[in-house]
């Protein structure tokens, strides 16, 4: 019986020490649209949801510590950007964060191909 006490005692320390040792990041309601809103200015040069078609890079699905090292390099001038170092330093941690835990949560999607149109002069179907 003290044998089954002890294993249970143990165990219980070991999945509170557990849970309180990894870091969770929440976001409340609030904070979720405010990220969404900072994303979506970032969807001129990464397109929607981070699925860019053109030389920016994709950030659909880009893995969280990626994101994370590439905005504070920007953010430090440690990284030297045309634009991206202006961005990351307008941001906090806790945003640059929440826009790592958004973009990596996107699906990456292929480009469709650019197909070229005739133009219509008479705007007729």
């Amino acid at each position: 019986m003290k044998k089954i006490i002890t294993m249970m005692v143990l165990a219980t320390l070991l999945i509170t020490s557990v849970a309180s040792a990894a870091e969770v990041f929440v976001l409340s309601a609030d904070q979720s649209n405010h990220i969404r809103v900072l994303a979506a200015s970032c969807a001129a040069c990464h397109g929607t949801n981070g699925n860019g078609v053109d030389k920016a890079k994709l950030l659909a699905g880009i893995e969280k510590t990626d994101f994370l090292t590439k905005m504070l390099a920007f953010k430090s001038g440690e990284r030297e950007a045309t634009v991206m170092h202006r961005h990351a330093r307008g941001l906090n941690t806790q945003e640059i964060e929440g826009l790592a835990t958004y973009f990596s949560s996107q699906i990456p999607r292929q480009p469709s191909a650019l197909t070229s149109q005739v133009l219509n002069k008479n705007h007729a179907n």
